[in-house]
């Protein structure tokens, strides 16, 4: 739960640099954030490539490794439809939807936004970045109680970027390899199936 709360911590600060500093609108937020992300995927596949057992887990596996990115969709799925009983103004294809984000805020909320209007695309980007932080936040307490693939399946897309950093800290290196195929398939996925559920790019 330290790490969470050191990252939580450096979230609020960030927060507060930005409404106190008030950088300019060219500053380079997102260039310097690729470029760290970038780094910190460098030294996760550092670590990974000096343990061969992180590939010997994935030998091991064998097809079972498709069965994670797909207990991920039907779990995201399934928690939709659980919501949707409570969120009446939404229908439940839009909410699915937003949930095949799978936590790809960038594009998913983009391919909403252009197929059905602002107001949904804003709904997803919000789902999927929260979905995004609470991956980064409570892997720990995932590990704990519900196990390494906890994490990741959390992650969703994710889990072979951004939350990758966090998910070898607590899960092992040898997981590290899982993650990244996890989050590959789900990434492919997410602009592929969020059209199909919507009845495909008709600008409205």
């Amino acid at each position: 739960m330290k790490n969470s709360f050191i990252i939580l911590t450096f979230f609020i600060a960030g927060i507060i640099c930005g409404l106190l500093l008030n950088p300019p609108e060219n500053f380079p937020v997102e260039t310097i954030s690729l470029w760290i992300l970038y780094i910190l995927i460098l030294l996760v596949g550092v670590t990974v490539g000096a343990d061969l057992e992180a590939f010997k887990l994935i030998k091991s596996m064998k097809f079972k490794i498709f069965l994670l990115p797909a207990a991920t969709i039907i779990g995201t799925f399934s928690g939709v439809l659980a919501l949707s009983f409570f969120l009446r103004d939404i229908s439940v294809k839009e909410l699915i939807a937003v949930g095949s984000g799978f936590g790809y805020y960038s594009i998913s909320s983009v391919i909403i936004s252009q197929i059905t209007g602002d107001k949904l695309g804003v709904i997803a980007l919000l789902a999927n970045v929260f979905r995004e932080i609470i991956t980064l936040l409570l892997t720990p307490l995932f590990v704990k109680f519900l196990g390494k693939f906890a994490p990741i399946s959390s992650g969703g897309a994710t889990s072979m970027d951004t939350t990758l950093p966090v998910i070898s800290k607590f899960c092992g290196k040898e997981y590290s390899v899982i993650s990244v195929f996890h989050g590959t398939i789900l990434t492919i996925l997410v602009p592929v199936i969020i059209p199909i559920i919507l009845g495909a790019g008709v600008h409205k």
